[in-house]
């Protein structure tokens, strides 16, 4: 099993955390897996869906030609998005906490081996064979589920690292005259809390055009690729189109 039917609200879901700590598909570079599951879903995720919304646009920026040259093997989409279950974390929480999961049983099989010894020795009058037994696990099974609680309530406390990714984007510009410092003047003039530009460089495009490749850092929470185009868009004296050339998490 794997995503599931991605035309479905639960299928949606299922891709949306399946990318929640990932670039891609498969890998960190964009694959045929990629492909496949781009294919499958045929439509843009809602935007609430962050991460699938954030990975199809990637996707999308690629033509067909580029899209046809990914590596990696193509497959069934059911081989895509399988997820583990529950068992090794339930372990892990069990050793953090110095629980036995069978210290039950083995307290039954104490309390019924003394039970049968009293027996044997002819005490009948003396015999509990239910209620302290009872009593002790129902104490056990309160301190435990306590325990377990409060650590599950420490760990959703803890803060956890801020997801950054570094992005290149190609700024291509309307013609051979324009003014490529000024152009670059401008996205750099662009401010949004997450974003911090980084390295640029001048890339010939065709005959004497040439475009801008840019560098930046972003917080994933903060901004996605779509605020920045639309930003840089806006300098439509200057700019004629905005790509995605690379997308990493950090």
């Amino acid at each position: 099993m794997g995503f599931g039917n991605l035309e479905s609200t639960d299928g949606l879901q299922l891709l949306n955390s399946f990318l929640a700590d990932k670039s891609y598909i498969e890998g960190f570079h964009p694959s045929q897996g990629d492909i496949v599951v781009y294919e499958t879903l045929r439509k843009t995720p809602p935007k609430e869906l962050e991460n699938a919304f954030r990975w199809y646009k990637h996707i999308s920026s690629f033509d067909n030609n580029e899209r046809q040259k990914f590596k990696g093997e193509r497959k069934t989409i059911e081989h895509y998005g399988r997820v583990h279950g529950q068992d090794s974390l339930e372990k892990h929480s069990f050793k953090s906490l110095s629980i036995d999961p069978h210290a039950n049983s083995r307290e039954q099989t104490s309390t019924t081996s003394s039970t049968v010894t009293k027996a044997k020795s002819g005490d009948d009058d003396d015999i509990d064979l239910f209620g302290s037994d009872d009593e002790e696990n129902e104490e056990e099974k309160k301190i435990r589920e306590e325990r377990l609680k409060a650590y599950a309530d420490k760990k959703s406390k803890k803060p956890g690292p801020i997801a950054k990714s570094t992005i290149v984007l190609d700024v291509k510009p309307w013609e051979d005259t324009t003014d490529l410092v000024e152009m670059e003047r401008l996205v750099r003039s662009i401010t949004l809390d997450g974003l911090v530009w980084g390295a640029s460089r001048l890339v010939p495009l065709a005959f004497t055009i040439k475009k801008l490749q840019i560098n930046c850092v972003v917080e994933d929470d903060k901004v996605g690729t779509d605020i920045l185009e639309e930003r840089i868009m806006e300098f439509e004296e200057y700019v004629q189109s905005v790509d995605v050339a690379a997308f990493q998490k950090i």
